[in-house]
């Protein structure tokens, strides 16, 4: 009787255990990928709508500081369908259209932000600090038909630091007073006052919050200037663990990892930004590009030319030719597809390949983005200058100047001063190649004088390529290497580890006979190139002279 009680026993458990693997190897047969569970950080804006909204405006805000201003925008869309009543909802879709480090608002976004605060004030705030919030808000886009846009900034920054005065313990608005710090600074202030104001503000919540999205983020645009970029170090490796869901988030990092010359982790980075552009935009717009990765692949692109990784650098412009469009035509894209051909073609000296260049792709709007399109003119001035093929580089010369003037006559003064820093630039290249030497230094020297005294826009990487780098290889030509030597570690101080810059520093010292500082140059430039996957005849020049001594 024992024996087959035990039998039946073991019989039952043996069918259980095979229906179990049955289960399981379906289960695996059907399998699907896991899905990431959301990381975007840890917000908490305590607002007075309805208690089951408070997360999911948590979330909003989330978005709203790593500058995800769609998914910002969606998702205070929602929470006004679940609680039209909360006007803090609308307060958020209006900063969703103000983007205080980006180009300014046109006029359709100026529109919507402007009616969405009319529907924050009609909703009828609950408290007087959402009310102080929604009016911040409003002194951006009120007159907006009347006052120019620095104007309406730095009225927006004004109340928000009144607000950040009036409510000392709520941490959103001294991040977000922070953001408008950074999003009025001067690009002319080398002094950086705002920045030195904004930075110190966050650096205290971070200690309190080291997870909130918003402060490293900003801490990150706070310090992203060569000499103050080592404070940001810390947070700007920890920003893409803190919000890896966010493709802005994983991107971010590297704009501190360029100003100090840490290109491998720029490269990781801006592999994994793009990446997770890619894969989000699949979801939203199928068959588009996503402008998030074109900013990343502009990093990258900058990044893998500074190691002569130009295998890996020539994979990245062939995949820009098969785009034709993306989900946003913003600023950041337009000057990613022109840029990252500029670069390709005149970090490797390429100069014929820079001479053919074209604006690609033809459908994007480039009327809209004249500092953009510049980019491409000053790549074909410069190629055709150095071949020697002088009315060509004229021709792409006189459009320069016409971009010029348009970005005058639309009073974009920031970006005319750029488009002439690139506009001196080509014609001292030009002026050298018909012999004028006087002329072309005079030139040369302006454009990297106007450089100095100005700072790249937030979303560039650097110029294509600095005005003081090309003074050197200038000063080079005409054989002054002891000049050339102080241009380019000049131009190192603020742009550190360009492989062009150490090469020619190195160059400069080699001809000046100090081969002592010669042989730390070539061994720097060996050294930075140690991933490299391809030969430049520089690099070749370096392992020659230090193998010689």
């Amino acid at each position: 009787m024992k024996q087959t009680i035990l039998l039946l026993v073991v019989t039952l458990a043996l069918f259980l255990w095979g229906q179990r693997t049955v289960a399981q190897e379906e289960a695996h047969q059907h399998h699907q990928p896991d899905i990431k569970p959301e990381r975007l950080g840890k917000v908490n804006f305590p607002i007075s709508c309805k208690a089951d909204v408070q997360a999911d405006f948590n979330r909003a805000v989330a978005l709203l500081h790593s500058f995800w201003y769609d998914e910002a925008h969606k998702a205070f869309s929602e929470i006004v369908k679940k609680d039209p009543a909360c006007a803090m909802a609308y307060w958020g879709a209006a900063m969703s259209y103000y983007h205080p480090l980006w180009a300014p608002p046109d006029k359709g976004e100026l529109k919507e932000g402007s009616e969405v605060v009319e529907k924050a004030k009609s909703a009828g705030a609950k408290t007087d600090r959402e009310r102080d919030y929604i009016a911040a808000i409003e002194a951006f886009y009120k007159d907006s038909d009347k006052l120019d846009h620095r104007t309406r900034a730095l009225a927006y920054e004004k109340a928000m630091e009144l607000l950040y005065l009036r409510y000392p313990e709520d941490r959103e608005a001294a991040i977000f007073y922070a953001l408008a710090l950074n999003g009025t600074a001067l690009p002319t202030d080398k002094s950086y006052v705002n920045q030195r104001k904004a930075g110190p503000i966050l650096e205290k919540i971070f200690k309190e919050q080291p997870e909130h999205p918003g402060v490293a983020h900003y801490i990150i645009h706070s310090y992203d200037y060569p000499p103050l970029a080592d404070k940001a170090l810390d947070a700007a490796r920890r920003y893409a663990k803190i919000a890896p869901s966010s493709p802005h988030a994983l991107h971010m990092p590297s704009h501190i990892f360029t100003r100090l010359g840490l290109w491998q982790e720029s490269i990781e980075s801006n592999l994994a930004s793009a990446a997770a552009a890619r894969e989000h935009v699949q979801k939203t717009h199928p068959g588009a590009s996503s402008f998030d990765e074109l900013h990343a692949i502009d990093y990258l692109e900058y990044a893998y030319l500074q190691g002569v990784e130009d295998a890996k650098a020539k994979q990245i412009l062939d995949g820009l030719k098969s785009i034709e469009k993306f989900d946003n035509e913003n600023f950041a894209a337009a000057y990613a597809l022109a840029a990252t051909p500029v670069r390709y073609a005149l970090e490797r000296r390429s100069w014929s390949e820079a001479a053919g260049l074209a604006l690609h792709p033809e459908g994007v709007s480039w009327k809209k983005f004249p500092y953009a399109e510049a980019q491409i003119y000053f790549g074909r001035t410069l190629g055709a200058a150095r071949s020697n093929a002088i009315p060509a580089a004229r021709k792409d010369l006189d459009k320069i100047a016409s971009l010029r003037s348009s970005l005058i006559e639309s009073k974009q003064n920031y970006w005319a001063d750029q488009v002439e820093i690139l506009h001196e630039g080509a014609a001292a290249w030009i002026a050298l190649a018909e012999g004028k030497h006087d002329d072309a230094l005079k030139l040369m020297k302006s454009a990297a004088d106007l450089e100095s005294a100005t700072e790249k826009h937030p979303v560039t990487p650097g110029a294509v390529l600095p005005a003081r780098e090309l003074l050197g290889d200038m000063l080079l030509e005409l054989n002054q290497p002891g000049q050339a030597l102080s241009q380019y570690e000049e131009s190192l101080r603020s742009s550190p580890e360009r492989f062009n810059g150490i090469y020619g520093a190195a160059r400069a010292a080699e001809l000046s006979s100090n081969a002592e500082k010669a042989r730390e140059y070539y061994t720097k430039l060996v050294s930075l190139c140690s991933r490299a996957d391809s030969e430049r005849p520089e690099l070749i020049k370096a392992k020659t002279f230090i193998a010689a001594k």
